[in-house]
């Protein structure tokens, strides 16, 4: 593990006075990198012997303990922890697997961190959750399952299980002031193949499917894999943008009162930019910033919504590194924290954390903490009294 040294810690708190010298914590779910790209690491590494876990390291840039590891939540090797959500007040963190039908649950209020187990019985390969806004109920898809499964978000058990029209739901997003649930068909879990070209809708609080909706403009199969997708917070009327991983484009799914149903359009081809691979999308507190990262070859992309919610206009691509996925952004917007790794993927799995300086936009450092250990991060938040929710 490096160490800056003690004038580079004092050139950085210059840089960034508001952060102070005190710590920022972020929670990162890990597993070891593939035996081939452990065979370009010295030789022993932690992540030689397949290992999973959950790391919290300090990111703050100015603080003395910045890239050190300060606490670990082991996991099971064969779990293949998948993504990190809060629920509404960040009280609790969810851990989906893609390897076990179980959630991890942690508790946020208790140090140190543990990680309750919760089955989720028939769910292969758990993707996202989103959480309603009375905090009372989650929605967890499952893509190997082709269900999405609702939860009480009080008990933490399983209520009910929605079964979409089309397969590998991943991406899914809420809107209680319409009752809807918006849900990707993205791609076969086994292989990455026979992808899909549609979201559906759900009325949330049925779990009745009512409508499906292609966002590709190419003959099917197009092959397009929609893959995140978000409402904007506060829009009116209510967007939800969607990502097209192997489509390469943005698209967006207004809400049409009249019809009480969604039109969709294209609205950015990444390919403008040389950009691959585009996953998670993010905003800023007054929602007029949308945020997607691409990981191929690994970029931060900010788009001014602030003239028309459904209308992105590209400001700046900040180069991050390959596999550039999650996201997390301070309280107060001035930092963010790339998290470089798409499943282990040769050429989308650097390992590394990219930070970024929202204000300059522009990339201001890295941590390798993990990566130097053998290991990729696979989602990263921050702890709650430093989290942005983003639009999550």
């Amino acid at each position: 593990m490096k160490w800056i040294t003690t004038a580079a810690i004092v050139a950085v708190a210059c840089v960034y006075p508001s952060s102070g010298n005190g710590e920022i914590l972020a929670m990162l779910n890990y597993e070891s990198k593939t035996p081939d790209a452990l065979k370009a690491f010295r030789s022993p590494v932690p992540g030689q012997t397949r290992q999973e876990g959950i790391a919290i390291i300090d990111v703050n840039p100015a603080s003395p303990n910045f890239k050190k590891v300060v606490e670990t939540i082991p996991l099971p090797p064969d779990l293949v922890a998948h993504h990190i959500f809060y629920n509404r007040d960040m009280s609790k963190a969810y851990v989906t697997a893609l390897g076990k039908p179980e959630l991890r649950i942690i508790d946020m209020s208790k140090r140190p961190f543990a990680a309750k187990t919760v089955a989720v019985p028939g769910c292969q390969v758990g993707e996202d959750v989103v959480f309603s806004g009375d905090n009372k109920r989650w929605f967890l898809t499952c893509m190997g399952s082709a269900s999405v499964i609702a939860g009480d978000a009080v008990t933490d058990q399983p209520t009910q299980t929605i079964k979409p029209p089309v397969p590998y739901p991943h991406g899914i997003a809420i809107h209680d002031g319409i009752d809807r649930v918006l849900v990707t068909s993205t791609v076969r879990a086994t292989d990455l193949g026979d992808a899909g070209e549609q979201i559906t809708v759900i009325e949330a609080s049925t779990g009745q499917v009512l409508s499906s909706h292609k966002v590709s403009k190419k003959a099917s199969p197009s092959g397009e894999a929609p893959v995140e997708i978000l409402f904007v917070p506060q829009s009116n009327p209510p967007v939800a943008y969607i990502t097209n991983m192997f489509g390469s484009t943005l698209w967006t799914a207004t809400w049409n009162a009249q019809k009480k149903d969604f039109d969709v359009a294209q609205v950015y081809d990444f390919a403008a930019v040389k950009s691959g691979v585009p996953l998670e999308i993010y905003f800023n507190g007054k929602a007029d910033r949308l945020y997607v990262t691409t990981a191929k070859p690994g970029h931060l992309h900010i788009f001014d919504i602030s003239r028309n919610a459904g209308q992105p206009e590209l400001m700046k691509s900040i180069p991050a590194a390959e596999g550039a996925h999650h996201v997390a952004i301070t309280k107060d917007e001035k930092l963010a924290f790339v998290q470089n790794s798409l499943l282990n993927l040769p050429g989308m799995s650097d390992g590394s954390i990219t930070i970024i300086d929202l204000a300059k936009g522009e990339a201001v450092g890295s941590i390798d903490t993990l990566k130097e250990q053998g290991f990729n991060p696979n989602s990263i938040v921050l702890l709650p009294q430093w989290n942005h929710l983003a639009g999550h």
